[in-house]
């Protein structure tokens, strides 16, 4: 896919961070957008921003898969197709094991996996029919765990696997997917997360890759779209984060657990503490935003 000029794309959590900048980008290219999200006016604001009749946007919950069929049906309506579809949406949830919400716990999962199977699945037929493309939002945590995370490390672990399973499922119909891996990028996910835990960001300087400096959403931005054109099966940003995908087998031994077992006792319990303190297991803005899908 030389080109995006003129291609429909669709993209989940598009209202605001990676899935904007990527929306913002291709739009730029000539692209025709269809954009979801659970939050309204920041979609609405969005496409008032971009203008013109190359956006369609569609208030939806990933969580909700009539709601995603819904969204693709009227984007082929519309544009006549779809060509790339971007699983963008995601949350992440604070704590351990021991304590996070458990409701927390399968809101993510509901959201970062369940909900990127609705995307995929809404949207699959039209894929297929223009022989196109699916970018599938993972992350560095699909390579190697981080304390506290245990949910949102499983989510994109288990992405990552449906993204290469997929890929199997349907190359002969002439389909590429591929999966994006970041590091922390400044995205109010991020953001939010280093305000309400002090200890987010300790344990992001004592882990012994480079995740301690986030990654601009403009640069993310960038590698997605270079991704989309280059039909690629993995996108890395930065490109360290590709790296770590080979020595996934390492850091899960003896040897790559070592560093990070040192700081747990300390910091772990500390972490657990603020989290009871806030009161709530994921961001103020998430918790504002959920409302159970409608079916």
């Amino acid at each position: 896919m030389a080109s995006v000029d003129g291609k429909v794309v669709f993209i989940t959590g598009g209202a605001a961070g990676v899935g904007a900048e990527v929306a913002r980008r291709l739009h730029a290219k000539g692209a025709r957008l269809l954009l979801t999200d659970v939050d309204a006016g920041a979609l609405a604001n969005f496409a008032a921003e971009l203008g013109g009749d190359r956006v369609l946007t569609v208030t939806a919950d990933v969580r909700d898969l009539p709601a995603m069929q819904a969204a693709v049906d009227a984007g082929v309506q519309r544009f006549g197709g779809v060509d790339v579809v971007v699983a963008n949406a995601g949350i992440a949830s604070y704590g351990s094991v021991l304590q996070v919400d458990p409701a927390a716990f399968k809101r993510l999962m509901d959201v970062n996996v369940l909900g990127v199977f609705h995307t995929v699945r809404a949207a699959l037929p039209a894929i297929v029919e223009r022989r196109g493309y699916v970018l599938v939002v993972s992350s560095l945590a699909a390579f190697t765990a981080a304390p506290g995370l245990a949910p949102y490390n499983a989510s994109k672990a288990a992405v990552e696997q449906f993204a290469n399973a997929l890929r199997l499922e349907v190359a002969h119909h002439g389909v590429d997917v591929g999966s994006a891996h970041m590091s922390w990028v400044d995205t109010a996910m991020v953001r939010d997360t280093k305000t309400d835990l002090s200890t987010f960001g300790e344990m992001l300087s004592k882990l012994p890759y480079p995740v301690n400096v986030t990654t601009s959403v403009e640069k993310c931005g960038a590698a997605f779209v270079d991704g989309i054109e280059g039909r690629k099966t993995r996108v890395y940003c930065p490109r360290w984060v590709g790296a770590l995908r080979w020595l996934k087998p390492i850091m899960s031994t003896r040897l790559g657990e070592a560093p990070i077992k040192k700081f747990v006792p300390d910091l772990l319990p500390r972490m657990d503490a603020e989290v009871v303190a806030l009161g709530r297991s994921t961001s103020a803005h998430s918790e504002a935003l959920d409302s159970p899908p409608t079916t």
